[in-house]
Formats: structure tokens, sequence, C-alpha cells
């Protein structure tokens, strides 16, 4: 039998164990990792209302701009904040952000994105086929949702950051591709089953030349777009998710919520941003100083919470956050920890 000191140093000679003393194994407290990751796809950016993703999603994109051939960042909170951030007007036509050449931006409301694109029916299409699927619960966003990834997918930009909703609204769009397939999936078999009846009510009621072949033809198309973006969605090097908060109980509750749920959908959660931290203030301060120690202690919890993750720490402004200058000073901070 060897002598467990001869098995030790052997093992050092082999793997230069004395080595890996030396190294830093902790999680680098930056988004350098993301910045850099060039197989990135989509990048959503979320959290509780209030906190920060806004300016969060805004800075995430001008870094990318500098290291990707092209960046488009999307709105999807109905209460669109892009504009003001750039200090710019943005509609749901993609719009290059003043000071770049490569990013775009653009708001867009996926509830009202159906009505808007008549996404499934020309005039003469199957009428009765459009009540159907009104009649799935929540099909209707998710079929705007479906909409926007069609555009996106044309576009072909290189990185899409997606400035979301509170979470609330954020959970209930990354559900949208389930809900369309169980959807789509009813609506087809219910064709199925009824087709020769639908026809006779086409007929009737007078609803135009168009079969409802060619409106499967078309929810076919519209379930393959979805399966391939929940496809990229599942896959961490394609796709990941940034959580944005502030050291404060509710704040902090609401992150953890969103990181479970996001291990249900299978999406990737490498990044959490605390934003809004006031560091002390070096002078006699009371109401400072009494913030600077609350914020520490829900600081410490995140810490507990997420030592795998890159935890950024950004500073509390004296002044808003506003214009692409701003954007860039600010965005320095995801970059080199404030202290």
């Amino acid at each position: 039998k060897m002598d467990p000191n001869d098995i030790l140093a052997q093992l050092e000679q082999d793997f230069d164990l004395a080595d890996l003393d030396d190294m830093d194994l902790e999680v680098e407290p930056t988004i350098q990792e993301l910045v850099d990751k060039q197989t990135l796809k989509w990048i959503f950016v979320g959290g509780k209302g209030g906190v920060g993703k806004t300016t969060c999603s805004c800075c995430i994109s001008t870094l990318l701009a500098a290291k990707r051939k092209s960046v488009l960042i999307i709105s999807t909170d109905p209460a669109h904040n892009l504009s003001d951030a750039f200090a710019q007007k943005f509609t749901k036509v993609p719009t290059l952000v003043n000071g770049f050449d490569n990013l775009y931006a653009m708001e867009i409301d996926p509830s009202v994105e159906a009505a808007d694109k008549n996404i499934l029916d020309d005039e003469n299409d199957f009428a009765l086929m459009k009540e159907l699927i009104s009649a799935v619960p929540g099909i209707d966003e998710a079929m705007g949702f479906a909409e926007v990834m069609k555009l996106v997918n044309t576009m072909e930009f290189d990185v899409i950051v997606f400035d979301t909703a509170p979470t609330g609204h954020t959970l209930r769009l990354l559900s949208f591709p389930d809900i369309l397939n169980k959807g789509l999936a009813k609506i087809m078999g219910l064709k199925s089953k009824f087709s020769g009846m639908f026809a006779q009510v086409q007929s009737m009621l007078n609803m135009g030349e168009s079969s409802p072949e060619e409106m499967q033809q078309k929810l076919n198309e519209t379930k393959e777009i979805i399966e391939l973006v929940t496809e990229q969605f599942k896959d961490p090097e394609m796709t990941t998710f940034v959580c944005v908060c502030i050291p404060e109980f509710l704040s902090l509750y609401e992150t953890e919520r969103l990181v479970q749920e996001l291990a249900k959908f299978e999406i990737d959660v490498d990044n959490i941003i605390v934003n809004q931290v006031l560091f002390p203030p070096g002078d006699d301060c009371r109401l400072c100083n009494s913030r600077v120690k609350m914020q520490k202690k829900y600081r410490d919890q995140i810490d507990d919470l997420y030592v795998d993750y890159h935890v950024i720490t950004l500073p509390l402004q004296e002044e808003e956050i506003r214009g692409v200058g701003s954007l860039k000073h600010f965005s320095q901070f995801m970059l080199n920890p404030a202290q």
C-alpha cells in the first residue's frame, strides 16, 4: 500500500495542485463574459418594476454594439421607456440609435400586434378559424409574440436584447411559445375533425374562397417559427436572462421567484445586476448611513444566494441616466465594479 503522503505528492506533481491554491475561483462581478460571448442571439433583461431594467438593457446594448456586427434592442413593456432612455423617439419599426451605426431600437406591445398585423387572416380567409383561435386563452398575445419573432428572424440581427415588462408580464411572455404550441395543436385537431362542417359554414356565410388547408399552412408556418425560437431560448449558448434588482426585500424576493421560474422554462441565468446601490458617504448623513446599512444586509443575502452567478453592483447616481453619453458612461460600471 502507498503512503498517503506519497499519493498526495504524486497528485501535486501530476495536477499542479499547489498552483490551485493561488487561483481565483470566484465568479467575476462584471458582465464581461456576456458581452464577449459571440454565440448569444437572445438576451432578456427583466425584474421587478422600478429597478432600472430599461437603463440596464440600454447599457448592455451599447456595450454589445462595440463587439457585435448588429444589435437590436426591443421593448416589450407597454409603458415604453427606450425613447426616454436614449432621448430619441422609437416606434415598432427598428430605428438606428443616434451616435451608432449598428445599434437599432424598437418598441412593441405583443398584446396589440395580432390586431395590428392581422397575423392569420387576409380579408377572405377562413373567418370561423379566427373565432376558434380567439377562443384559446392567451393566444391573441401569443400570436402577437409570434409575429414579432417572425419579424426579428427576417431582420437577421446579430444579437437581440429584450427590455421586458415587470416580472409577471415577462413570465407570461416566455410562456407564449407553450401557449401557441398547445393552442395551435387544438385548432388543428378541431379542423381535422370538423373540416367538412367548416367548409359548409364557410359557404353558407359567404366567407370567401380560401380553404381551411391554406389556413392550416399559415398555422404550421407560425408553429415552425415558434418551435425554432423555443429551441433557441432553451440553449444557454444562444439565450440568457439578466435579472435586475435593487438591494431591498421585495426586489430580492421577486428576483428569486424569477430565477426559479426561469429554471422551469429552462432559460439560462448567469448575471444578477444589483442597481441603485449606495456606498458610505463619508460624512454624518444619518439617512444615507441608514440606507447603506439596510442595503448591506440584502447585498450580503444576494451574495450568499447567487454565489455561482456574476453579481454586478451598480451605484446610485446623483442625476438621471438619459441620453447616449450618460448610458455609455454608466455602462462602464458593468465592466468595472463600483467600490
